[in-house]
């Protein structure tokens, strides 16, 4: 019996909710281990050091299961890789990987969490037909995200740069994944995926090192827990919870793989206050609760409207493996 998403048989459900609280915590995470990475390693670098491990371990798995032909691919989709890949890891993670320096990472991961707004609009001004309901909710949305970033009580340190630099980041992660449907990439998502880290850890080597990064390194500065943060974003958030959200979207439906958009920030929002103790104040809240509202109505509204018409997955969620994935 098919799944709704196409597969050959029913996926327990146990198995699916095992999967998706995978997605939901470790995603959820990733923002508070980055902001700890940051602590004592150079921002950049550190990102490329964990997209440059994780990428060939990808592209490893790969070629021991299915040989060297399976990793080989055009000039056309290396450069779409390059493109999208520097757009997502560099333009995406690694500013949000900037701005947690001295932005709290329950309030970096709410500000990203702005992106399905940011490719609604996207679809809009490229002349997609989008409800109106869809758009009621972006403007709602955009208006958490004005409460979080005006001047007022904002946490301890977040600085109006810092907080601009999130937004940037989803702006930028949410182009990059509007644009990559409309560029040739690898058909396989794991493929794409591994070539995309990789390309992705040269552009952060790159303006890492243009940035000085690489001057003065003493590795005896290097926090154990700084270390132990980057190899969890390695390990943990790069191939475990990237891995169980391709199966899931190969087993669950797509309206039920996408809460992960407005559950994810929700648990950063918890960790960060319960184990780095980052203050939760009023305005911050009422942010949360207006961007997470607007989200999940968007997500919901998107894929009610697409399941009417015969398909499955919500327009503003629609992008290939990786670009679906969280910009930490």
């Amino acid at each position: 019996m098919a799944t709704r998403n196409g597969t050959e048989h029913d996926a327990p459900s146990w198995l699916v909710w095992a999967a998706l609280w995978t997605v939901y915590i470790v995603w959820g995470s990733t923002y508070l281990a980055i902001r700890v990475t940051v602590e004592t390693l150079p921002p950049l670098l550190a990102g490329g050091v964990r997209f440059l491990i994780a990428g060939a371990i990808v592209l490893g798995a790969i070629w021991i299961r299915k040989g060297r032909r399976a990793v080989r691919i055009s000039r056309a989709e290396l450069f779409s890789c390059v493109l999208i890949g520097g757009g997502l890891l560099m333009g995406g993670n690694g500013l949000v990987i900037l701005a947690e320096r001295t932005v709290p990472s329950s309030l970096a991961a709410l500000l990203i969490a702005a992106v399905p707004l940011w490719i609604v609009l996207l679809r809009f001004i490229s002349g997609d037909r989008v409800a109106g309901g869809t758009l009621i909710g972006v403007a709602v949305g955009f208006i958490g995200v004005a409460i979080l970033v005006l001047p007022g009580d904002r946490p301890d340190g977040a600085t109006l740069y810092g907080l601009g630099t999130c937004v940037l980041a989803a702006l930028i992660w949410a182009t990059s994944s509007f644009m990559s449907p409309r560029v040739q990439l690898p058909r396989d998502p794991f493929l794409s995926t591994g070539v995309q880290m990789l390309c992705g850890a040269g552009w952060l080597f790159f303006f890492g090192l243009l940035m000085g990064e690489g001057s003065g390194i003493d590795v005896s500065t290097f926090s154990g827990r700084s270390l132990f943060a980057l190899g969890y974003l390695v390990v943990f958030g790069s191939l475990f919870a990237f891995t169980a959200y391709v199966w899931l979207l190969q087993n669950a439906p797509i309206s039920k793989v996408a809460t992960y958009a407005y559950v994810n920030p929700v648990i950063a929002l918890v960790l960060g206050w319960l184990i780095l103790s980052e203050e939760m104040n009023p305005p911050m809240l009422i942010g949360a609760a207006v961007i997470v509202t607007s989200v999940a109505f968007i997500v919901t509204l998107e894929g009610r409207a697409k399941r009417v018409e015969g398909a499955e997955a919500p327009p503003a969620l629609t992008t290939p493996a990786l670009t679906t994935s969280d910009p930490t």
